[in-house]
């Protein structure tokens, strides 16, 4: 059966409307609906050369499968045009209006994932909005109280307890509280999104050799392996905490369904590493899907047409394999 699946093209002034627009390349079982200017998109299409036919989205109209050569677009008109590769704050309230118009529609039911373009959140902010990215504004649209950022490549998925946050205030976050709250949307949505009845979580520890039984510190003594524990006595299936130095050991990869990480840098940079262009931000305890690309608005890059769609393609993919395990 043929789903919606919402497609924010980002930043205007950055790769956002390129990565989008490649959606013409395509042909697929589901419809795509980019959330964008459509004035901005046509112009960027015979900027690129790349010949594509735009049709007004009508929700009205049964669900059809996407083909090559056309692009459904529900057109949010921009404050002011857009210069390539140069951020205009006037209109940062025209990209929060496509993550509202894609969120509210995947709330109502009329879509069935979002899959989100890079934006950036200084010109955001500057326009007079508090912003600190499409996590947190989706957590806020949806009035989810917690929510969990994974990014997955070939072979590897790793989810965090603690995201945006500077290093100097991870120990004080990590919380019985949060890493049960935490660990237990990870599991249900691996359960539910994912199709994996007894997901198999492998933690982190916060400390060097996951505080060597407490002489590189106490947390793991103190907070995360009682916690761990409490909800192995729930029935999770979880490993850890282990050292964040071996814990990437193809052994433990080969067996691992993800790899709960403490803090951003604990565990992005071997993602990034290993799938670099290739990997997908998942964000777990919404009520719908939601998968992002892994890198930012690349303003350089835009119009270019050398932009590597990589990670587009990968975050489509994913949202694709999502919507029909959920079918």
């Amino acid at each position: 059966m043929s789903k919606r699946i919402v497609v924010t093209a980002g930043e205007p002034a950055g790769v956002g409307p390129d990565l989008v627009l490649a959606l013409a390349n395509l042909s697929s079982n589901h419809q795509f609906v980019v959330c964008a200017d459509k004035q901005m998109l046509a112009e960027r299409a015979k900027h690129l050369g790349i010949d594509v036919t735009l049709v007004d989205y009508d929700a009205s109209i049964s669900s059809a499968p996407h083909s090559k050569g056309t692009l459904v677009v529900e057109h949010v008109a921009m404050a002011e045009p857009c210069v390539i590769g140069e951020l205009n704050e006037a209109n940062g309230h025209y990209v929060l209006k496509t993550l509202e118009r894609a969120a509210q529609g995947c709330l109502s039911g009329e879509f069935a994932a979002i899959v989100t373009g890079p934006v950036h959140k200084g010109v955001i902010n500057r326009a007079g909005v508090a912003f600190s990215g499409h996590t947190e504004f989706f957590a806020e649209q949806s009035n989810t109280p917690l929510v969990v950022m994974m990014l997955a490549t070939e072979g590897l998925k790793v989810a965090l307890v603690t995201t945006h946050i500077p290093l100097a205030y991870v120990s004080k976050a990590v919380t019985e509280e949060r890493l049960t709250s935490i660990m237990q949307i990870l599991h249900q949505d691996m359960v539910s999104k994912f199709a994996l009845p007894n997901p198999k979580i492998y933690v982190c520890g916060l400390n060097p050799h996951a505080g060597e039984d407490g002489c590189l510190g106490t947390e793991e003594i103190e907070t995360i392996a009682p916690t761990l524990e409490k909800l192995r006595a729930e029935g999770m299936n979880i490993t850890g905490p282990l050292p964040a130095d071996t814990i990437f050991n193809q052994k433990y990869l080969d067996d691992a369904d993800v790899i709960l990480g403490m803090y951003h840098d604990q565990v992005l940079p071997v993602l990034k590493y290993k799938g670099f262009g290739n990997s997908v931000n998942i964000t777990l305890g919404l009520p719908f899907i939601r998968t992002s690309v892994d890198h930012g608005t690349a303003l350089d890059l835009a119009g270019t047409g050398q932009v590597d769609s990589g990670s587009f393609q990968t975050a489509l993919s994913h949202a694709i394999e999502l919507v029909e395990k959920k079918q």
